[in-house]
């Protein structure tokens, strides 16, 4: 194993101080990245826009590079989705010119966000709001992961085609009462690739929706996982698992 690849491995696997510094500032560019890519969606082209394109196009792409350097089956990484995902966001961020409609699809970035098991478990340690929150939180992630890749999908097929679809706002307006099942009807989809794709957005947004709901307000519970049966939720103040009795002598936190 060279010097570069043991580094690499250790910044990106490693339980070091270091590694998780670096972990830390890699989730840092994503929500930087996302936040760019939101704000620009909606300002014109121009020569700044661009520019910063292609520096966040640069930085994914050593990230990508980085780990597929890295990784012991290099093949292996383009089974997951995730990999194809850095794939179209790489390649969005490096030809603004070439995929302009297809802008809101440098969105699929945030798959990535939260989905490494090292920093997973580093946010457990570090943050309570995170701890209490975490279903929240990754499905809030995909949640904004499917309105803006709708969001990418309507602009880029109706752009040019459909009066109402003018600019991104315009998608983002229309995926958004699609997805509510609002319906407010002053923009539809005609024809029907327009009508199938209206019909994918409020059944995939209602499914979300729901999902989001349900996590959202579901009452809070702990990881566990319990010796016996391995159920992993319980109550924080549970004293048997309630699938099988067993007891769980659950840690807490110290506080009264």
């Amino acid at each position: 194993m060279t010097t570069l690849t043991a580094t690499l491995r250790e910044w990106y696997e490693g339980t070091t101080r270091r590694a998780h510094r670096f972990r830390y500032a890699l989730l840092v560019l994503d929500l930087a990245t996302i936040a760019f890519v939101i704000v620009t969606s909606f300002l014109p082209l121009t020569g700044w826009i661009i520019v910063g394109d292609v520096v966040l196009g640069l930085c994914v792409l050593l990230d990508f590079g980085a780990r597929l350097f890295i990784s012991r089956a290099p093949l292996r990484e383009f089974q997951h989705l995730s990999t194809w995902t850095d794939v179209v966001a790489i390649a969005s961020f490096l030809a603004p010119l070439l995929v302009e409609g297809a802008g809101f699809l440098r969105i699929l970035r945030t798959l990535r966000l939260l989905r490494t098991y090292h920093l997973r478990e580093r946010l457990r340690q570090d943050s309570d709001l995170f701890r209490r929150n975490e279903d929240a939180i990754l499905a809030a992630t995909n949640l904004a992961v499917f309105v803006f890749t709708m969001t990418g999908i309507v602009y880029a097929t109706q752009h040019g085609t459909h009066p109402a679809i003018q600019t991104p706002i315009d998608a983002l307006y229309f995926t958004v009462t699609s997805l509510t099942t609002t319906g407010y009807g002053d923009i539809t989809l005609p024809g029907p690739t327009g009508r199938l794709l209206s019909v994918f957005v409020m059944i995939c947004g209602v499914t979300l929706f729901f999902r989001l709901a349900q996590v959202v307000f579901r009452p809070y519970k702990v990881r566990f996982s319990c010796t016996a049966c391995g159920l992993q939720r319980h109550e924080p103040d549970a004293v048997h698992c309630k699938a099988c009795g067993k007891l769980l002598n659950i840690p807490d936190d110290g506080e009264d």
